[in-house]
């Protein structure tokens, strides 16, 4: 997002970017270069699914679009509550946008609970269609609302569309044979057809995915299809919509290439399976089921056909000791949790760095400690990645930075585990993973060349002239040690935890040789190869915002915010946090503030004062929610000015 966007009524009059035009007998369209919608509703409403059709419609109309799905941890939580309130959010637009959007331009409110838990967050002037069958006296009061907000006069600075969406609905479906509730349940493709008119949404895909969906179940497939259609038509035949939006496709906003719209633990997913057919291995995934993690179970479960095997684990323990085996035997292994899966995986992950083998720790970062929140996001576990096991185990740390990098970043985490033999954290968080947007899908030539050779004989000769095979003889560039699959002839070796002698891998308790192997292996990681940092700086600014992960859009868009306004700052992200860019201290070097906003309270911020002795200011938020770009771009400006 570029800028605060003015409501659709706010827009009634502008010239340039509500261009209207008008036939005889039809009504007003009027040209949008952005919007952002708001579905809510109960958890049980179909708010998600609503959101990810109106995604895929929008995505394949060729806009630029980010989403934010957000809702309770709670299966089913508690119905008509404001704890139970689903919704979700999409901001879509004929140019290139970064964030989910700050406020929606249009709210479509499915009862009073949803009303009242996202009317704070509206502009005034946005439109707010609101279905009036739910407001009832009881289900107003179970929210707070002592009088009806719809006849109050408390709306009066929104332009409110009062639609009996249950109503239209059943009356809708009356020639299927449905119960009145099975009915009520298309309430929310009633919606979307409404907003799909409102907005000129293809609905072919729509009316295909319904199909689909409800194969096994014709009747509700047409009933549903049914209820999409007659949305469309209340849009084009009542009084009360007398306007319809464009937002036209963002042609420019893309290099050119064949796109498809992705969530981040999809391309995560995809970015997995790209590794280890580049590097020509089989992918292993060992896993427990954790929210926000667990599509990526789901999704490489899918996928037998390349290589992949899953292994749902009873616990956290026995998924990551499950990869671990699967990587010595020569897999490409993963394993996927969150925070709390991390604690538990943390002996194991140490195992990994002693045995010095490649795994990839998949972490979807969620709000904490302990259970905390599992539907929200947070990047609280960088310290937790970096030092949360017993003894000196360094593990490097990738970040992807949007939904689509997470492809990226999977095949970053894969190089590095692989080439270098050791774990990889992987942080995604639960913003990027729900989260979606455009990706562009890579030429095979793009995609880097992960191969790797086993060891297949002996590589060191003793002094008395015997060829043996040393487990832990390195490679003199980047400290790895020889991958022996098991059962090679001559390569036994003895493998466990407890430390191992430099070379033949024997057990050693000699304090000299456990001095040597500590620093080796912080010496492997810390040579690890990884990009400089890139420094958007076209005006030479005297104050650098740096960060990390999933802040990148609201950041960007941000700086974006403040040069248009004319002020001069300088942007940097990292995608490796261990080890850092060998250039980042003299980057840090070259300003005279360094400003860090995280979701957490500071742990970037702690290893860049730690490391490079620089005064680096914090702006942390942790509410279980991303950065708005104003909300950023005001901390910036008052960090520029201080």
């Amino acid at each position: 997002m570029t800028s605060q966007v003015s409501s659709p009524a706010e827009q009634a009059d502008e010239t340039v970017v509500g261009e209207q035009r008008k036939a005889a007998g039809t009504k007003d369209v009027r040209r949008l270069d952005r919007v952002i919608i708001r579905f809510a509703g109960d958890s049980g409403d179909g708010m998600q699914l609503t959101g990810d059709r109106f995604t895929s419609e929008t995505a394949s109309f060729g806009n630029d679009l980010s989403t934010l799905p957000n809702f309770p941890a709670e299966i089913r939580a508690p119905a008509g509550t404001l704890p139970g309130v689903s919704s979700f959010q999409l901001h879509f637009a004929d140019h290139d946008i970064l964030t989910p959007g700050d406020a929606p331009n249009v709210l479509v409110a499915m009862n009073p609970a949803a009303l009242k838990a996202n009317i704070g967050d509206l502009p005034r002037g946005a439109e707010v269609i609101v279905n009036t069958d739910e407001f009832t006296r009881r289900a107003m009061q179970k929210v707070g609302y002592e009088t009806s907000p719809l006849e109050d006069g408390s709306l009066d600075g929104y332009q409110i569309h009062p639609v009996p969406l249950t109503t239209l609905t059943v009356e809708a479906l009356k020639e299927f044979d449905l119960t009145r509730k099975e009915a009520e349940r298309s309430k929310n493709m009633f919606a979307l057809g409404l907003l799909s008119w409102m907005y000129h949404r293809p609905t072919e895909g729509t009316e295909r995915f319904l199909r689909s969906k409800f194969a096994k179940k014709p009747d509700i497939a047409a009933a549903n299809i049914a209820a999409f259609r007659a949305g469309w038509n209340f849009g084009e035949t009542t009084e009360d919509f007398a306007v319809s939006y464009e937002v036209a496709p963002a042609a420019t906003a893309f290099p050119p290439g064949v796109y498809r719209n992705i969530s981040g633990n999809l391309a995560l997913s995809y970015g997995l399976i790209a590794a280890s057919q580049q590097a020509d291995l089989p992918l292993y995934l060992g896993s427990y089921p954790i929210t926000p993690a667990s599509d990526i179970l789901h999704e490489l479960s899918k996928h037998k056909n390349f290589g992949v095997r899953t292994f749902q684990a009873e616990d956290e323990i026995a998924g990551i000791g499950a990869a671990l085996g699967a990587a010595f035997g020569g897999s490409l292994a993963v394993t996927t949790t969150s925070g709390p899966g991390v604690a538990l995986k943390s002996e194991t992950i140490g195992l990994a760095v002693s045995l010095e083998l490649p795994l990839l720790i998949v972490d979807i970062q969620r709000g904490g400690p302990s259970t905390g929140l599992p539907t929200k996001t947070e990047q609280a576990d960088l310290l937790q990645a970096m030092f949360g096991r017993n003894g000196e185990a360094p593990v490097p740390v990738v970040a992807p930075r949007t939904p689509a990098d997470c492809f990226d970043a999977a095949l970053e985490a894969a190089r590095i585990a692989l080439t270098y033999r050791t774990p990889v954290f992987l942080l995604s968080d639960g913003y990027l993973a729900n989260g979606s947007e455009p990706w562009r899908i890579p030429d095979l030539e793009e995609l880097p060349d992960l191969r790797v050779r086993f060891a297949q004989g002996p590589n060191h000769t003793l002094d008395d002239g015997t060829e043996v095979f040393w487990p832990y003889k390195r490679d003199p560039q980047t400290l790895a040690r020889p991958w022996a699959i098991p059962g090679t002839p001559g390569l036994e070796h003895r493998i466990g935890g407890i430390e191992k002698e430099d070379g033949t891998g024997n057990i050693s308790y000699a304090p000299a040789n456990h001095d040597f192997m500590v620093r080796t292996r912080q010496a492997k990681v810390d040579g690890i190869e990884v990009p400089d940092l890139a420094v958007d700086d076209p005006d030479e600014a005297r104050t650098l915002v740096l960060g990390w992960g999933s802040t990148y859009g609201p950041i960007t868009a941000a700086v974006r915010r403040l040069r248009r306004a004319g002020e001069s700052i300088a942007q940097a992200h990292l995608r490796h946090l261990n080890p850092f860019p060998k250039n980042l201290g003299t980057v840090l070097g070259r300003y005279d503030k360094v400003v860090i906003p995280e979701m957490n309270l500071g742990q970037l911020a702690t290893l860049i004062r730690a490391k490079y002795l620089v005064d680096a200011h914090s702006y942390n938020q942790v509410n279980g929610m991303p950065f708005k770009a104003e909300q950023l771009a005001a901390a910036l400006k008052e960090a520029i000015d201080g």
